[in-house]
C-alpha cells in the first residue's frame, strides 16, 4: 500500500477538524496540535489553511464532475445512469466522508477563483443530473413526478450520506448500495 505524503496527512487531519469544528473555527495551531507537530512545520508542506480547504473541496468536486461526465457520456439507460450516480456518491462517501463535510459546509469560504470554479462544477453537476431525470421522465423510464422534487430529494440524501453512514455499524457497503438504489429509485411501496 502506498504511503501517504506528509501533505496528504495534513489535508486528511484538517478534513477531520473541519468536519468537527467547521473551517472558520480551526486554526493552524489546532491542526499542528492534532498532528503532534509544531505549527511552523506545517508550512514546509502547505502554504495556508485556504490551500488545504481548496485542495479538499476542488479534488472532491473534480472527482464528482469526472464521474458525472462519464455517466452522461455513457450509452446506458436513464435508470442505469441514476444507479451509477448513487454508486458514485456512495463510493466517494466511503473513501472520504470527512472531506465531504467541507465540500458541503465550507465551500463558501473558498477564495474567489476557486469559489467560481467550484460553483460552476456544482451547477453543471446538478444540471446534468436534472437532464438525466428529465430524459427519464420524457421517455417514461421513470415516473412523471416533478423533476425538481426528484433532483432535490435524491441529491439531498446523497449529499448528507457522509453524516449518517459513518454512524452505522451494521450496514455493509454492498447492502447500502443495493438498498439505497432501490429506495431512491423505486420507493418503499
Amino acid at each position: 500500500m502506498k504511503q501517504e505524503s506528509r501533505k496528504q496527512e495534513i489535508i486528511n487531519a484538517a478534513a477531520i477538524l473541519f468536519k468537527e469544528k467547521g473551517y472558520s473555527a480551526v486554526t493552524m495551531r489546532d491542526l499542528a496540535t492534532a498532528m503532534g507537530i509544531k505549527a511552523a512545520s506545517l508550512y514546509n508542506h502547505i502554504q495556508s489553511k485556504q490551500e488545504i480547504l481548496a485542495t479538499i473541496i476542488i479534488e472532491l468536486a473534480e472527482e464528482f464532475t469526472t464521474g458525472m461526465n462519464q455517466i452522461v457520456d455513457s450509452e446506458k439507460t436513464t435508470v442505469q445512469k441514476l444507479e451509477n450516480i448513487i454508486d458514485l456518491h456512495i463510493d466517494v462517501t466511503l473513501r472520504n466522508a470527512d472531506g465531504l463535510a467541507s465540500l458541503n459546509n465550507d465551500w463558501m469560504h473558498l477564495e474567489e477563483d476557486n469559489l467560481i470554479y467550484f460553483e460552476k462544477m456544482r451547477q453543471d453537476y446538478e444540471e446534468n443530473f436534472r437532464d438525466i431525470v428529465k430524459k427519464g421522465v420524457d421517455t417514461n423510464e421513470i415516473k412523471p413526478y416533478n423533476i425538481e422534487i426528484i433532483v432535490f430529494s435524491t441529491l439531498s440524501t446523497l449529499r448528507t450520506l457522509y453524516l449518517w453512514y459513518p454512524k452505522q455499524k451494521d450496514i455493509d457497503a454492498n447492502i447500502l448500495k443495493k438498498d439505497m438504489i432501490s429506495v431512491l429509485l423505486k420507493g418503499v411501496i
